[in-house]
């Protein structure tokens, strides 16, 4: 079983194999459709499109909500299901960006209880890169009985945030850039800033200069030191919206320091209330 990242030539070998799933995770924040177009055009034999916004978020109340507030459970357990993902299946999950969008899958498989998920390190650069097969075709998976056990206390609400201000216990990072943690260059929210006592921890600093990430060895000790002694399990990661730091969160998994937590609304739902603090 394959559970934090697989190389591109591992992926090869099972393309073939009926008990392996390929999704697509390809998107662009400012242009919601254009990568579903370029996956029609070519993507990973086998491999089935999913789009953030559709497929990978519940409906957004303007004000109310974060930008990609996560689906009911039960609508999620049927999505999984149409897409042909069981018990036995192994899942792979890719992006053009680093894995900036694939981990929300990742983690969504997890958190509903299905381990056997993978990203794929490079993603769909280094695939093609190493000159690997690509496919127009467009995969129609069997639907078979997805079982969810959804596991408890994974994601965090803004009130359980504010509970940990004074918890030196539980560390709290922000996976958006450097710029938007201070403040500065924000033109997605409509207000700027950072929650009380977060920590700066950019998602970019998992991956190296060519878009793979780190090793095992660099991210244990660039996450150890975040952490400062306080322990993984009980860290919670955010960014503009709960897609990115999911990024982190598979990190510190493949770090082998634990699984930690997503705070899901993340920053888009922080300041849907005008009393919470920012800073």
């Amino acid at each position: 079983m394959y559970s934090s990242l697989i190389t591109p030539q591992t992926v090869n070998e099972h393309l073939e194999d009926p008990n392996w799933r390929f999704f697509d995770c390809r998107y662009v924040l400012t242009e919601p459709e254009k990568k579903q177009a370029e996956f029609a055009e070519s993507h990973l034999p086998g491999a089935t499109y999913v789009h953030v916004n559709h497929n990978l978020a519940g409906p957004r109340i303007p004000g109310k909500t974060g930008r990609h507030p996560l689906p009911k459970i039960t609508e999620l357990s049927k999505t999984f299901a149409a897409w042909g993902i069981s018990s036995s299946t192994q899942v792979v999950v890719y992006d053009d960006t680093g894995g900036a969008y694939a981990v929300r899958l990742w983690w969504m498989l997890r958190w509903l209880g299905h381990d056997a998920v993978a990203v794929m390190d490079g993603g769909w650069p280094r695939w093609l890169k190493e000159e690997r097969p690509v496919s127009a075709d467009i995969f129609i998976p069997e639907s078979v009985n997805f079982n969810a056990k959804p596991r408890e206390h994974w994601s965090v609400s803004a009130e359980e945030i504010c509970n940990y201000f004074d918890n030196p216990e539980v560390r709290v990072f922000d996976a958006r850039n450097r710029d938007r943690f201070r403040g500065e260059n924000e033109t997605l929210d409509p207000v700027a800033g950072h929650i009380p006592g977060a920590v700066s921890a950019p998602f970019a600093e998992n991956l190296d200069a060519d878009g793979n990430w780190k090793s095992k060895s660099e991210l244990r000790k660039m996450y150890l030191e975040l952490l400062d002694g306080s322990p993984a399990e009980q860290a919670v990661t955010y960014c503009g919206s709960g897609i990115t730091a999911c990024h982190n969160i598979l990190a510190m998994y493949y770090a082998e320091l634990g699984d930690s937590r997503l705070y899901s609304g993340s920053w888009s739902d922080w300041i849907t209330n005008p009393e919470r603090p920012v800073v």
